[in-house]
């Protein structure tokens, strides 16, 4: 049963990273939205702390994850390991194989943006990309080399969630008997701000987008599973906590840029980002009845699409408005039009291609 609650906050989630990638190339701050609001432009304040977006989804993953094990399963010790990967498989690929294709073919035309680049003066071949792409190292490669490719730099966080899972089943059967696969989770957790601070403020993004980076997010997420299992109703006043929850979570999105607090600042915002979910797991049944947050959940139920297509849009928005010669008119007709491009777009795919061959295999490869 789909919680609409969760599929709202993906669509929060997913608002955020589109606005903060469109806001890189085309600045919003010589628009309206450059007012000044607590010595910042509007615009930056919104749209600079997107990554926070990419740190929620690893804790709604995570959570989801293992709940969708525990509920299939009865305990994380009764994994079906070949279950398991089929419906990752089923999920994941489908659409990683149509961005390939896509991104090959407008690079084929010679449009820039989907074109391997060498921002650090080394040249990776095209042919390493994809092979980082579909062995889940696309973060390493950037970290390494810088953003070759523009259109598939989202897989960097892809690249971290799957590693997360193919060792996820594993873990399972081997520690989750007992109080191992906790443990192994507090141990990810706690190691995570250590190598942030040990890699804090670098040019290559290892603080943010290497594996151990990101990794306490998901594992987060899985405790925030066990933990709504075991304690279902345990919580006296979700909604007030969740309230409170998402007021400190905008503070902490509005207070610094993400760079200079990475340290502490994605751990706690995953923690909170977990109580939120918590809250949210003690009442499932409520459907949306507001039509904001009926919009929101359409959004949320359709991340995935966005979240790897979207640059597909900007990338096409690129090479037909340069962002240095656009005026900040444009930008702000610009701006809409890439949020309903991605919608459509995203909505195409779910409806005619990832959807029914999410079906097809695992009816075809999955046990009744």
């Amino acid at each position: 049963m789909r919680n609409y609650k969760i599929d709202v906050l993906r669509g929060i989630c997913i608002l955020l990273v589109l606005l903060h990638h469109f806001n890189i190339p085309y600045k919003l701050h010589d628009t309206f939205l450059g007012m000044q609001v607590f010595g910042e432009s509007l615009s930056t304040l919104l749209a600079r702390n997107g990554n926070y977006g990419v740190t929620m989804f690893f804790v709604i993953s995570g959570f989801l994850i293992t709940r969708h094990t525990l509920q299939r399963s009865g305990s994380l010790a009764q994994i079906r390991l070949k279950d398991f990967y089929i419906r990752r498989t089923a999920r994941i690929v489908p659409c990683l194989l149509l961005l390939a294709a896509m991104v090959t073919a407008l690079g084929a035309l010679g449009l820039k943006p989907f074109i391997n680049q060498a921002p650090n003066g080394m040249e990776v071949p095209y042919g390493l990309t994809l092979a980082a792409a579909f062995t889940f190292w696309m973060n390493i490669l950037i970290i390494e080399y810088g953003w070759v490719n523009y259109a598939l730099g989202v897989l960097w966080s892809l690249s971290v969630e799957e590693v997360f899972y193919l060792a996820f089943p594993v873990l399972c059967l081997a520690l989750g008997r007992g109080k191992g696969f906790i443990i192994f989770l507090l141990l990810v957790i706690g190691y995570a701000p250590y190598f942030r601070a040990m890699h804090f403020g670098e040019e290559s993004g290892a603080y943010l987008y290497h594996y151990f980076s990101s990794f306490d997010g998901i594992a987060i997420g899985c405790l925030t599973a066990l933990a709504a299992h075991r304690f279902q109703g345990a919580m006296p006043h979700p909604k007030l906590t969740a309230a409170a929850v998402s007021a400190l979570m905008a503070a902490l999105y509005l207070y610094a840029p993400i760079k200079e607090v990475s340290t502490w600042g994605i751990s706690v915002f995953a923690l909170l980002a977990a109580v939120l979910i918590f809250c949210f797991a003690q009442d499932a049944k409520i459907e949306a009845s507001a039509p904001s947050a009926k919009a929101l959940a359409w959004i949320g139920q359709r991340s995935y699409e966005m979240y790897l297509f979207h640059l597909i849009v900007l990338g096409l928005m690129k090479a037909a408005y340069f962002p240095k010669e656009t005026l900040p008119a444009e930008k702000l007709m610009l701006l809409p039009l890439y949020f309903i491009a991605v919608f459509i777009l995203s909505w195409a795919v779910e409806k005619y291609y990832s959807a029914p061959l999410n079906l097809k295999i695992r009816r075809k490869w999955l046990k009744p």
